[in-house]
């Protein structure tokens, strides 16, 4: 193994940068692989494009004789453009994306007259087999089927020669067994809930819709050297390996130039979303030594989180074609920062309004205000359940890690918008004398814009922060579907907002108030139930978690702890009372990211035992048998004076069997827990167990084969070191 790693160096430090050149400017080639408006115009027929659109805009079905038109017109431009195959392209519970590809190629009875056929069932509808995929119970092995449903609001595109058509995965029986439609009734529960609440201000909105922009952090290692580490291949992150003397202790890698390698990949990687009609605009170097990030201009969420997905498989491919393994674990080293995905979200109306972004008017800022402030109490009375939504054994990893937010989930929104909430708590109950109305509303209310400008300093260690005209929910991992994190976060506004509308009208016809007093009297309640959720200072320090402790907030450090939140009362009566999931579909979710947790943990453990066991102590005996015979050599030439002579070799001797005898005690005692595990039947309970009994396990392995590292020769160790695979540009 040992040669491996060294071939493996030397065929990095060999590489050179893949050629290539842009085919032509970004503006142009953008979207060139989707079925867009400008191509549906070109291809289908007046009656379908119009079918398509108002799917779109105003959620209208498409009967199956207008389908047949609008595949149709698909098919004549997939062909055009060299396509052979299609695909439904979906999202199933793996947090992956999933595809099966059929040719359009298709005879007679008899093999005779080959065509090219797709039609609009085919387009509408496909049937792949729901038993292979995570149900969480909904569907018994036996029964397979299951169905995948075009949807309209994601246009379709080209991958390679494959046309490919995102679409909702449901089982038999109806339930959703993607991620795909419960964001989609989220979305809708955000529309009509924030449209309602926005005719307050302003009654042309017909429609408000969510945005959401992702920063995708990852890591680049060269190809040759992520496949002479066995633990990196099989679960995304390094379980041994001592840390560099050199890592990001100087900061010089951050925005720093792009090596030429990771900006020629980063250049095809942009070429290839353009073509797919990703806006990705921004691109540099994150803190830890190969790690980047790219980041795209904000679209409606539906879109974002599938054009996320799409990049995550897309960023592989184009890895491969320049010999780099991209990774996108949380935590792949150890004693570097981490990787997230910042999902930055907010609302926009169909008349041109972000309304959480400020205004020059009163009645603007308003309505500003009643968004912000709902946000806020939507987060404080479901903290525990969005903590839930970005809960991951990998992202377990990295939050609360001082790289990363806290596990406790807390609002920032800085020290002038603080002094804004302070004044609007002391509106006076009930109406509103007219001094004070003009009082709040030049002075407070009006000046929120000028505040908001000097407002400019961030929190890195807030979990959701306010940043000017939109929320920074930070914690979300970089390997996660934004789904899960987007679902939760839009239902539970949607709840807020919904709920907001109820108790002002209330005031309004039953206490005879007018509508800008019966706001400020509501929003006024909200901002003093919604206190503890609102925190400026240090995240990661000791004396947050004792405040937080007090406040009532909770601290969920393990996903075991915090998935619980998942299936709680409170969580399945908001997304039955929303109409998103229901209690069959939550409680499945929640089984199956339990199981994944847990077989997860159960990888690594069998992986870091066969590397401890197969790797490790092989390579250490070896180098302690070359001591030996050192110390053998010392005593035949100078007899009793090799005691003195040899005494340096002798203390690593005995390290050496130390951490030996650690290694196979502490794979043993690791071995035992899983088998213990492996007999709960419970999943909450098999989860805890790896997570308490099994996971603790690792550090102390590791901590004996990393002692080792450094006590072995150099020349004989198997696996790749860190810094080989961090600073090997």
């Amino acid at each position: 193994m040992s040669t491996l790693r060294f071939q493996a160096l030397k065929e990095a430090s060999t590489r050179k940068p893949v050629h290539f050149e842009e085919t032509d400017r970004k503006s142009t080639i953008f979207g060139s692989n989707v079925f867009n408006e400008k191509a549906m115009k070109q291809y289908l027929t007046s009656d379908a494009f119009k079918g398509v659109q108002g799917a779109v805009q105003h959620g209208t079905k498409i009967d199956r004789k207008l389908a047949d038109y609008i595949a149709m017109g698909m098919k004549e431009w997939a062909l055009s453009k060299g396509v052979t195959h299609y695909t439904h392209w979906f999202q199933p519970l793996t947090g992956r994306t999933a595809e099966k590809h059929d040719a359009f190629f298709e005879t007679s009875y008899d093999g005779s007259d080959p065509v090219e056929k797709f039609g609009g069932g085919q387009l509408v509808q496909q049937e792949p087999d729901a038993s292979s995929f995570p149900n969480g119970g909904i569907r018994n092995t036996f029964e397979a089927r299951g169905y995948t449903a075009w949807d309209p609001t994601s246009p379709a595109f080209i991958y390679g020669t494959t046309l490919c058509i995102p679409t909702v995965f449901i089982s038999y029986t109806g339930e959703a067994l993607d991620n795909k439609i419960p964001l989609l009734r989220a979305l809708s529960a955000m529309d009509e809930a924030a449209t309602d609440v926005c005719k307050y201000f302003d009654k042309n909105v017909k429609k408000v819709t969510a945005t959401l922009g992702w920063e995708q952090e990852y890591f680049l290692v060269d190809s040759a050297l992520a496949n002479s580490r066995p633990d990196l291949m099989m679960t995304g992150r390094t379980l041994l390996g001592h840390t560099s003397a050199k890592g990001q202790q100087l900061d010089d890698h951050y925005f720093g130039s792009i090596p030429t390698r990771a900006l020629t990949y980063m250049r095809d990687l942009e070429q290839e979303c353009m073509l797919l009609g990703i806006p990705v605009k921004t691109r540099h170097n994150e803190v830890a030594p190969n790690q980047f990030e790219l980041a795209p201009i904000f679209e409606e969420t539906n879109l974002a989180v599938d054009h996320n997905c799409l990049l995550m498989d897309v960023m592989q491919k184009v890895g491969e074609r320049h010999d780099l393994k991209v990774l996108l674990h949380e935590k792949p080293f150890k004693g570097v920062n981490g990787s997230g995905k910042h999902n930055n979200w907010s609302l926009a109306t169909d008349t041109g309004v972000n309304l959480l972004s400020p205004s020059k008017t009163p009645m603007s800022n308003l309505q500003f205000l009643a968004f912000f402030i709902n946000t806020i109490k939507a987060v404080n009375d479901y903290e525990a359940l969005l903590r839930g939504a970005i809960a991951t054994a990998s992202n377990d990893h990295r939050l609360g890690a001082n790289e990363a937010p806290p596990a406790i989930i807390s609002v920032f929104i800085g020290e002038q918008l603080t002094k804004v909430l302070a004044e609007l708590e002391g509106v006076t109950m009930g109406k509103l004398s007219p001094e004070e109305k003009t009082d709040l509303k030049l002075n407070v209310v009006g000046k929120i814009p000028d505040v908001l400008l000097d407002n400019t300093d961030r929190n890195r260690t807030s979990p959701f922060a306010f940043t000017g005209n939109k929320f920074e929910f930070r914690a979300v991992g970089s390997s996660a579907n934004c789904s899960n994190a987007m679902t939760t976060l839009n239902t539970i506004v949607a709840k807020q907002l919904k709920d907001f509308k109820i108790e002002v009208d209330a005031l309004i016809e039953n206490n005879d108030m007018k509508k800008d007093d019966a706001i400020f009297n509501v929003l006024r309640e909200y901002i003093k139930v919604s206190k503890k959720i609102l925190f400026e200072g240090d995240g990661y320090s000791e004396a947050w978690e004792i405040e937080a402790a007090k406040r009532g907030l909770s601290n969920f450090k393990t996903t075991p702890e915090a998935l619980k939140a998942r299936a709680s009362k409170q969580a399945l009566d908001l997304f039955s009372e929303m109409g998103i999931m229901n209690h069959i579909e939550v409680e499945a979710r929640y089984e199956i990211e339990l199981e994944e947790y847990t077989k997860k943990i159960q990888i690594e453990g069998r992986v870091l035992g066969d590397l401890s066991i197969n790797h490790v102590i092989p390579t250490a005996i070896r180098y302690q048998n070359t001591l030996i015979e050192n110390v053998k050599g010392l005593k035949d030439i100078f007899g009793d004076e090799f005691k003195t002579l040899a005494k340096e070799q002798i203390i690593i001797i005995r390290e050496i069997s130390g951490h030996i005898e650690g290694i196979n005690s502490k794979v043993e005692m690791m071995t035992n827990e899983r088998k213990k595990a492996n007999h709960l039947t419970d999943a909450q309970a098999m989860a805890e167990a790896y997570c308490n009994n099994v996971k603790p396990y690792f550090e102390e392995i590791r901590n004996h084969c990393d002692k080792l590292e450094l006590l072995v020769d150099d020349q004989i160790w198997t696996l790749t070191k860190y810094r080989e695979l961090l600073l090997t540009k």
